[in-house]
């Protein structure tokens, strides 16, 4: 942890505090805050931030700056799969991105739970940040990708773009 409070001293020249814990209750607005200020999230609705921090807190991860929410990577162990952890959304401050903070909640998140040897998530095609977060957690992990298309367009009411799922493993 103290090579990333080093990274963001500048960014805070002061001391920097950073932490990476379960989220409660209590950090739901800000995570609904998060993901609507990413402007590439679907954005869910304030009360399934809230629902998330509460019923998924052991599947999902904030990390704090000074005791401020800087992001957050929510996920949810597969009941089809219970070796595989399903990673919903990942969002990181503004201020706060090219600090690798993502990089570094997927790897606590991925430790946090040794019974899960897979980690999936679903992607735009479009998104390439999140593409290159996710291939280079593969890479750190020393783990193959499978990337297949897993809702296609014409499964959405709205018009979504197609899905594909990025399933990580066997984890290192």
């Amino acid at each position: 942890m103290q090579n990333l409070e080093e990274e963001l001293k500048h960014i805070h020249p002061t001391e920097t505090t950073v932490a990476l814990r379960e989220p409660t209750v209590d950090d739901g607005a800000a995570m609904w805050r998060l993901a609507r200020d990413s402007k590439t999230l679907d954005l869910n609705s304030s009360y399934a931030y809230l629902l998330w921090a509460r019923d998924f807190a052991r599947t999902s991860v904030i990390v704090t700056v000074d005791d401020e929410p800087a992001g957050f990577v929510t996920g949810y162990v597969r009941p089809d799969e219970p070796t595989t952890l399903m990673v919903w959304q990942v969002a990181v401050d503004h201020a706060y991105r090219g600090q690798r903070l993502a990089s570094r909640m997927l790897a606590h998140l991925a430790g946090r739970h040794p019974e899960c040897t897979h980690v999936e998530t679903t992607i735009t095609s479009d998104n390439t940040a999140s593409i290159a977060l996710f291939m280079s957690f593969a890479s750190a992990q020393g783990a193959p990708v499978d990337v297949r298309t897993v809702f296609p367009t014409e499964a959405f009411p709205d018009g979504h773009d197609a899905e594909l799922v990025f399933r990580i493993g066997p984890l290192s």
